[in-house]
């Protein structure tokens, strides 16, 4: 073997094996899968360091903060492994990820390794797992950065003072599993502040006209502009207190019956051409992708969330199809430059790559440049169709994705014409302007490779380019149309939107609050505490989050800032730089200790004096009722109140239980008596089982009204009581949405607690039960689940009818086609049929492209013909939318090499 035996250590076991492709037999390419070491939690610290400056956070806090690290239990046979391959090695390359982590990691291996100091260590970075990346990385290594490192651990060290000193007030002050985050509880304020605005919104109600006008056989639609002279008021002239703003006092608010009596005097007016204006229209591609806008667009457009978006990502990275996919910078290199044009001219033809190339640069002011955007890898990219044979699945559709938007950004701009036309209707001493724009696409350029998504807005007046474009026709100024018709449209104005995962990325990407590396995780974090719940795409604060938000903003406000947190960003970059000392900002951060704006967490902590528990998790709803967040969940409570409205003293106040399923905006006082109404059937008894005996009452719950069984308390035969945690569990049942709490028999409890049924066993002796679940009635065979239509098939459907359905090919988690709860006519603008149908998460309105979701206050029988067509256009206006064991030994940092100049 010449050359001697080389050891790569990289992070993934699939980008082991491909990077092993590239290195000849020389090479032993082998992971550390992730890091390999972290900072213990107090517990498992050894007993002799438990009382030491280490003791409370693993960090030594009394000193320079070095963290005290020890090997993951998990990672110890990968470590042994690694160590035994170091043994044989010539030299060891040190191959991780080129960001912060990655040198992090590259660091913790070098620190626990211990290679001998006669043994070269070099540190091999690339940004594109390719045999070219690969074997140039081989000759241009480096030493590992140690402002790198100061800056990944010093995130690291924060996060655990941050966690560890606010945590336990939460757990004290509202209840126990909490936990507060440096950026986490940032971004949960975020989406509980939106939840708070939909709250306060007051909804304005205004009215529009639309007409129709033509000349011959053309016509078109146009919008009122003006009435007698006065601008009209549309959504975006109020403010969320359902009044005027400012700037818009001016404006005229149509009501019903003023837009009905101009109906009536302009019916048959002339429409004279008052003004006519035609310019050129540009459109340009948007920039290569970064971690954020990737994980925007794959949420717009492949309704894949952030850390399924991230994940996918790695595959494709650590197989070699995309470059790092970490990044915010949009900087092409030269040779992807270079292949996109190429690829763009032999696809869509030379007229469609402009003369020059397009060079993006980053509109944030702390974008790593030194990166690249994320690509296809290699000098000449791999179509969609090259790989169809490789990729399937979700790995295809982001390939795909990012291979269009690539070859987009270096493609000529979409041309085309914008007209704009403004008719006046005068008649009866009335006047009104009318106002119709259309653009026209005559050269689609990069539309023709891609078009970017766009999120949902408060009033949908984003521009809508490539779709949708209207036509107008033929007109010279001073021309008479034909007025057709006008018709009067109402509206109401909407709450801003609710975050998507999409839409909180790229906030907190706007604000300078977390980094490319840290989105997926900060957004999958905030879901999986329980804080932000998702209703569809939108994420929902729960009331734990309301009190949560609460709580740090009253006493702990610096450190959720928006602000505050994107500096503490800016002071992590300036680490990673040099130009800042890691120990002096965490001593001063710590300990306010230091004349550069002294922060101090602990003396904050130590000095916090008193929280009002109840007054934290209280929110006020009205008319005396408070909703409260408590230990099991939250609750509306009420005071008990004379005739005269007085409190009776020492009356019990009447509560109820608040399911997730109601979301903080829809929590109004008339649903928060609805709640307290029904509770009063909460814990009826509704008979005994004539089979067990036990009891049988009706509860309502924290995820709705249930049944359940009442056992007697256990005992041990000499008649001790037997531990919660060993005595059985009661049976219980969900109602089901034709049932109601406050007449559910002892009938329907015991069909209920019979479930799952047994529908029969298959030939192969495989049982199919029936079952309703939490998003609806369902059918299991094994692992095999397939919905039902209505929860009666739960008791009705048969064996033979359920081999009928298990016979047919099963939908992406799809639930079987249910009939429409209402047919409403036909749209006119996709000219197919509207209905109102039932869905996983409520009705909704659908002309089978478009889907409007019905508020928890509008009733599907309420919901007339035109009010669906109304909110069909206004939505497609708005666009597509484990247990650690203690240490045997003790590491502590030592100083890494430094960084090579």
């Amino acid at each position: 073997m010449t050359g001697g035996r080389h050891l790569v250590i990289v992070e993934s076991p699939a980008k082991a094996r491909t990077i092993a492709r590239y290195l000849g037999d020389d090479y032993i390419v082998l992971a550390s899968v992730g890091h390999i070491r972290d900072i213990p939690v107090p517990r498992d610290l050894p007993a002799e360091m438990k009382k030491g400056p280490y003791g409370k956070f693993g960090v030594d806090v009394e000193g320079d903060f070095d963290p005290y690290y020890i090997v993951s239990p998990d990672k110890k046979k990968t470590v042994a492994e690694l160590k035994k391959a170091l043994k044989d090695a010539d030299t060891l390359y040190l191959a991780t990820d080129e960001d912060r982590e990655g040198e992090a990691i590259a660091w913790h291996l070098l620190e626990t390794l211990k290679p001998k100091k006669s043994l070269p260590v070099k540190r091999m970075v690339f940004h594109e797992i390719t045999k070219d990346a690969i074997l140039g990385a081989l000759e241009n290594t480096r030493e590992i950065d140690s402002h790198l490192v100061d800056a990944q651990e010093t995130r690291r060290i924060l996060d655990r003072l941050v966690g560890f000193e606010l945590s336990p007030v939460l757990w004290r002050k509202i209840k126990p599993s909490l936990s507060a985050g440096r950026v986490q509880s940032v971004a949960t304020r975020l989406v509980v502040e939106r939840e708070r605005e939909r709250m306060a919104f007051v909804p304005a109600e205004y009215w529009d006209v639309t007409g129709t006008f033509g000349d011959g056989g053309e016509q078109f639609t146009a919008k009122i502009q003006t009435v007698d002279g006065s601008r009209v008021a549309s959504g975006s002239d109020f403010a969320d207190d359902g009044t005027l703003k400012p700037k818009a006092s001016g404006a005229t608010v149509l009501t019903e019956e003023s837009t009905g009596a101009l109906v009536e005097a302009l019916t048959d007016a002339p429409a004279v051409v008052s003004a006519l204006e035609s310019k050129p229209y540009t459109r340009r591609p948007a920039a290569p992708f970064t971690t954020s806008s990737l994980q925007q667009e794959a949420s717009r457009k492949l309704r894949l969330g952030a850390r399924q978006a991230m994940r996918v990502a790695q595959s494709l990275y650590e197989n070699g199809y995309i470059t790092y996919m970490r990044t915010d910078s949009v900087t092409l290199s030269g040779e992807a430059i270079k292949a996109s044009r190429a690829q763009a001219a032999e696809l869509y033809g030379a007229q469609y790559v402009p003369d020059k190339p397009r060079y993006y640069q980053s509109k944030s002011q702390s974008a790593q440049e030194a990166h690249e955007a994320i690509r296809p890898a290699g000098d000449r990219f791999r179509t969609p169709a090259d790989v169809a044979g490789s990729l399937s699945g979700d790995e295809f559709r982001l390939y795909e994705l990012i291979w269009k938007r690539t070859i987009a950004s270096q493609m000529a701009d979409a041309k085309g014409t914008t007209s704009t036309v403004e008719l006046l209707l005068e008649q009866s001493s009335r006047a009104a302007t009318f106002r119709a724009a259309g653009t026209v696409i005559t050269f689609r350029g990069f539309l023709a490779a891609y078009e970017e998504g766009r999120d949902a807005t408060r009033y949908g007046n984003e521009e809508s380019d490539g779709k949708g474009d209207k036509r107008l026709p033929q007109m010279a100024e001073g021309q008479v149309l034909e007025t057709r018709e006008l018709t009067p449209d109402g509206h109401t104005t909407t709450p801003p939107p609710r975050y998507t995962e999409a839409s909180l990325v790229r906030a907190l990407e706007e604000r300078g609050i977390g980094r490319p590396s840290t989105y997926a995780s900060t957004v999958a974090t905030v879901q999986d505490r329980g804080y932000v719940l998702r209703r569809g795409t939108a994420l929902v604060p729960s009331w734990t989050a309301f009190a949560v938000v609460r709580l740090l903003e009253e006493h702990f406000g610096t450190f959720i800032d928006y602000d505050f947190t994107a500096q503490m960003e800016q002071q992590l970059d300036r680490m990673a730089q040099g130009d800042l000392g890691r120990s002096q900002y965490l001593r001063n951060f710590y300990l306010s200790d230091g004349t550069d704006s002294p922060i101090g967490l602990k003396p904050m902590v130590d000095d916090l004096g008193e929280i009002d528990a109840r007054a934290i998790n209280s929110i006020e709803i009205g008319e005396g009722i408070t909703l409260r967040v408590g230990r099991y969940g939250a609750y509306v409570e009420q005071i008990a109140r004379d005739e005269n409205g007085e409190p009776i003293e020492g009356a019990d106040p009447r509560r109820a239980n608040v399911s997730d399923e109601v979301a903080p905006d829809e929590l109004t006082v008339e649903k928060a008596k609805e709640l307290l109404e029904r509770a009063k059937d909460d814990g009826r008894v509704l008979g005994t089982d004539p089979e067990s005996g036990h009891e049988i009452v009706a509860k309502d719950g924290r995820y709705g009204p249930y049944v359940t069984e009442i056992l007697p308390e256990p005992v041990t035969a000499d008649g001790k009581k037997i531990p919660k945690t060993k005595q059985p569990k009661p049976r219980t049942g969900s109602l089901l949405k034709s049932m109601d709490l406050s007449t559910v028999t002892l009938e329907d409890a015991l069909k209920l607690l019979s479930l799952p049924r047994v529908v029969g066993t298959t030939e192969d002796g495989v049982e199919i039960t029936a079952q309703n679940g939490r998003y609806g009635p369902y059918m299991k065979k094994g692992t095999d689940s397939r919905s039902l239509e209505t929860e009666e098939q739960i008791f009705t459907i048969t064996m033979e009818e359920a081999e009928k359905i298990y016979a047919q090919p099963k939908t992406r988690g799809r639930a079987a086609a249910k009939p429409p709860l209402k047919e409403l006519g036909t749209d006119p603008v996709s000219e197919k049929p509207i209905v109102i149908k039932d869905g996983r998460f409520g009705p909704y309105i659908t002309d089978g492209t478009t889907n409007v979701s019905l508020r928890a206050t509008e009733k599907v029988e309420e919901i007339t013909e035109s009010v669906a067509i109304e909110k069909l256009a206004e939505k497609r206006a708005k666009g597509p939318a484990t247990k650690k064991a203690p240490a045997k030994r003790t590491t502590t940092r030592k100083k890494a090499p430094t960084k090579k100049s």
